[in-house]
């Protein structure tokens, strides 16, 4: 039964008593219901309403950085349609708040906020222009100083509209209250005066109406004060009151729902502004940094101590800038901020564009900076904007790239003279800059017979170099040449010092003992080529000049601002050049294995099958005398001791020829080269008997097979107990172990099968030497003739050399 119902039965109870009290009862009852009513579908519809207009203006600016900080014209444009149809909405909204607009101040607060939408969305629409026009700069520093202040004055209107329509709210719940306390007060008079009938009407309707009623209220203006929209008023029963209970929860939740909306926003743009990754700062009058800075730049500098410091101290302190440059910059705020824009485009070239700043603990950082002015709506500049970016390692690997190219233009031009002609030119340069040291030193003031005689030899040096296409060494040349000549002449003021001729004369040197070592080195050209071994002429690595060719190009055109295309570049570069001057290992070997035919009729058995695995792997030359002393050793003790007569092998059912295998790898930042062969294997009881006989090892003394077999690596071991030409002097294991310890390197002897305790075991040798003596092929194109066809070059590294390592 609805609390209408039930009044009218009271009423019609007590109609004959009370008629005319019951009436003026009823009355009071409906206008304190409908004031209800029209607080809770009107007046707080309203207040939720301009809530929401806050949440819709930050949906708007999370829109607009999006748009400022996307990088697609495409997207930027899409964003840019978006914005317009975000408001066409703002505008339906305060349409709708102006309808509802209670008094002048209301009226004219939806007023300015219309008014300042417009220039909002005029600011956005220009944003979006540099943007798409590519002026980024100037697009972010439009958004930063003008749109973002059109928000502030935006946001700030519709807050005072916000605040406003609470105030005219909270008037009408207290004008609600008013009459309601005057109904409470007309209905206890009725029922004083009718006495029991009328206070048990009363206390009905105080039961029915005024309780639940009072409590809504209060609830209200509660949640009003605390803005704790998480509250909920309970709904006891579904009458006129239960409804406008249900009402009035649904509205708070509403409001709940937008606050939520609002936060989150909030959030996600302050996460997006502290991600960015690039430092960014403002600048303030008196030069000061602005508290609101990308959290990267915390990074960048190394520091957090970064709002309201000196600008200059924090970026320029310990930098390479001179005192006049920072003076002119610390000027710049001064003469910029407060003034026209006009008066940065003036002084723009004054403000440095890259600095190197020293670090506290010593490092040296490269940084770029980029500049921008943040204006009002009037142009005035009001702040300057900062970007800073550490670009120290792409500066690193820039100059990196420029000497890689300068060396492999340097070796073109080495290769494109024969070798005997090249060690002369050196030699002849040496023997001129000698001679030129020499008159330096004898002559202590200048005279004119030697001026002319460091001249002419400067002269022939620079010819000689422009003759066979030394272009580096040409040119520099020239400026000591030309420095002589000047000394010739009176009237250019040229003085003789002996220290800054000397210091000329040790550049110009420094320059030809680099070629040197490229070509003798790098290269491993020189007096190298003509060397044999054995009367073989030494087999060499062949790079296509195709290689060298390319690797220019991709240096000449690396983009020096892409720190991925760089490393990539460089990486390249390096393999290309660590792989001058290295041999396979076969070719290493081939002295070796070519003897072995010999070696196999000497012992009346069949030359030996070798297999080379070498994994893709090559050798630097330098270890080449090395690995043929060591397998030299290794290949004829194979022959020799591992390896059957042809007769016990046919009766084993082996081939009559034997197999030696050698494998390469590279693990544990070692070089692995495992010998082993197909023979019969390491006798065992014959080696734990020579070790007795020879006092290595005691009779009763147990040993492993593995301690066993290691005894062939004692000096003076052998399994022969006759000498031949072959074998039996003893001076055959112990010899590899000193020639690879001496290289840092050890031996290892491993076991093939798992024949624990039998008579014969096979195994295999395995040699570690150090990892720098290999490189690995890496999708290079090489080749290794001993003399190279047209279109290739080749390039042996001697013996005795350091391997050159890019």
């Amino acid at each position: 039964m609805t609390i209408r119902a039930r009044i009218t039965l009271l009423v019609l109870l007590t109609f004959l008593a009370i008629a005319g009290i019951g009436g003026y009862a009823m009355q009071q009852s409906r206008t304190s219901a409908t004031a209800v009513k029209s607080v809770t579908e009107s007046v707080m519809p309203s207040v939720l309403a301009s809530s929401d207009l806050m949440g819709q203006l930050k949906d708007v600016q999370l829109a607009a950085m999006v748009m400022v900080t996307e990088s697609d014209d495409q997207l930027v444009a899409q964003e840019n349609e978006k914005l317009a149809e975000k408001k066409a909405i703002l505008q339906r909204a305060l349409e709708g708040q102006a309808k509802q607009a209670e008094g002048v101040a209301q009226r004219g607060l939806v007023q300015q906020a219309s008014d300042s939408l417009d220039e909002y969305f005029n600011a956005i629409d220009a944003t979006a222009k540099f943007k798409l026009a590519g002026k980024n700069e100037i697009a972010q520093a439009q958004f930063f100083g003008g749109v973002m202040q059109y928000q502030s004055e935006l946001e700030g209107i519709v807050n005072t509209l916000r605040i406003e329509k609470s105030r005219f709210k909270d008037a009408a719940i207290s004008s609600l209250n008013d009459r309601l306390a005057s109904t409470t007060t007309t209905i206890t008079i009725v029922t004083v005066a009718a006495v029991l009938l009328l206070a048990a009407i009363g206390l009905l309707l105080y039961r029915q109406i005024t309780g639940p009623i009072s409590r809504m209220a209060g609830m209200m203006r509660e949640i009003a004060t605390s803005q704790d929209f998480t509250r909920r008023l309970p709904v006891q029963r579904m009458d006129e009151v239960g409804q406008s209970i249900v009402a009035f929860n649904g509205m708070v939740e509403k409001i709940e729902e937008a606050s939520g909306q609002v936060r989150q926003k909030t959030a996600d743009m302050q996460a997006m502004l502290q991600n960015i990754p690039q430092g960014i700062l403002t600048i303030v009058d008196g030069n000061r940094v602005h508290p609101e800075y990308s959290a990267f730049l915390e990074s960048v500098f190394e520091t957090s101590d970064v709002a309201g410091r000196d600008f200059m101290e924090l970026v320029f302190a310990d930098s390479s800038l001179g005192a006049d440059a920072m003076a002119q910059i610390a000027a710049l705020g001064g003469a910029c901020i407060g003034e026209d824009v006009m008066n940065f485009t003036f002084n723009e070239h004054l403000m440095v564009g890259e600095i190197e700043k020293r670090m506290a603990d010593g490092r040296r950082k490269v940084l770029d900076l980029a500049w921008s002015p943040i204006t009002d709506e009037n142009d005035m500049v009001i702040r300057l904007m900062l970007c800073v970016r550490d670009v120290t390692e792409l500066r690193q690997l820039a100059a990196e790239a420029n000497e890689q190219k300068r060396e492999l233009e340097m070796i073109g031009e080495i290769l494109a003279v024969p070798a005997a002609k090249f060690g002369e030119f050196i030699a002849g340069s040496r023997r001129f800059l000698d001679d030129n040291e020499q008159i330096v030193h004898q002559n202590p003031e200048a005279t004119a017979f030697a001026i002319a005689k460091l001249f002419r030899n400067m002269h022939t040096i620079k010819g000689n170099g422009r003759t066979y296409g030394l272009l580096h060494l040409a040119n520099a040349v020239h400026d000591t040449e030309q420095y002589y000549d000047d000394l010739r002449h009176a009237h250019t003021g040229a003085v003789w010092d002996q220290q800054h001729l000397l210091r000329q004369l040790a550049q110009v040197r420094e320059l030809v003992e680099r070629y040197a070592r490229i070509d003798q080195v790098t290269l491993g050209r020189g007096v190298a080529v003509a060397e044999t071994v054995e009367g073989r002429t030494r087999h060499t690595l062949t790079v296509d000049r195709r290689h060298i060719q390319e690797s220019l190009q991709r240096l000449e055109h690396v983009n020096t601002a892409n720190l991925h295309e760089l490393v990539a570049v460089r990486n390249a570069v390096r393999q290309t050049l660590r792989l001058l001057g290295t041999e396979t290992m076969q070719q290493v070997l081939a002295p070796v294995t070519d003897s072995l035919p010999q070696l196999a009729a000497d012992l009346g058995k069949s030359a030996p099958q070798v297999e080379i695995e070498d994994n893709g792997y090559v050798v630097h030359g330098y270890a080449a005398p090395l690995l043929q002393n060591v397998f030299m050793h290794l290949i004829r003790n194979a022959v020799d001791h591992g390896l059957e007569q042809p007769e016990e092998r046919a009766a084993a059912g082996k081939a009559d020829a034997g197999a030696i295998r050698i494998e390469m790898g590279v693990m544990d930042d070692m070089l692995h080269l495992a010998l082993s062969d197909d023979g019969r294997g390491l006798a065992m009881q014959q080696v734990r008997r020579i070790g007795i006989e020879k006092n290595l090892i005691t009779v009763d003394q147990a040993l492993t097979d593995a301690e066993i077999a290691r005894l062939i690596l004692q000096p003076g071991f052998s399994t022969r107990s006759e000498v031949s030409e072959v074998s039996g002097r003893g001076v055959g294991m112990d010899a590899v172990v000193d020639f690879v310890t001496r290289e840092q390197g050890r031996i290892e002897l491993r076991f093939t099968d798992h024949a624990e305790g039998a008579a014969w075991r096979n195994f295999q040798i395995v040699v570690m030497l150090p990892q720098s003596m290999a490189v690995e092929v890496d999708g290079i194109d090489v080749s290794y003739p001993v003399g190279g066809p047209e279109g290739m070059d080749e390039l042996p590294l001697p013996s005795d050399a350091t391997p050159q390592v890019a």
